[in-house]
């Protein structure tokens, strides 16, 4: 499934999965103006980003993230607070 082909429903579900090496490249990058890239793990601890930072991404140094293969998310889980 491609980025262009994605619902708005399915954009806040979907995300882009990343090489360890592309989110070492994206690390502290901007993909648009005042707007940093941000991957994160995922419950597979597999790195990802968000459709947004690849749908806004206008840094031509990194247009490649709209061609990521899109996977749908599972959040790792959030740890009991401390009492």
């Amino acid at each position: 499934m491609k980025l262009n082909e994605l619902t708005a429903e399915q954009k806040a579900t979907y995300v882009g999965l990343l090489t360890v090496e592309q989110k070492n490249e994206l690390v502290g990058q901007l993909y648009a103006p005042d707007s940093y890239f941000n991957p994160i793990q995922d419950i597979n601890d597999d790195w990802v980003i968000s459709t947004e930072e690849m749908e806004y991404c206008v840094n031509p140094e990194f247009m490649w993230v709209k061609d990521l293969e899109l996977i749908p998310y599972e959040p790792k889980s959030t740890p009991p607070p401390i009492d």
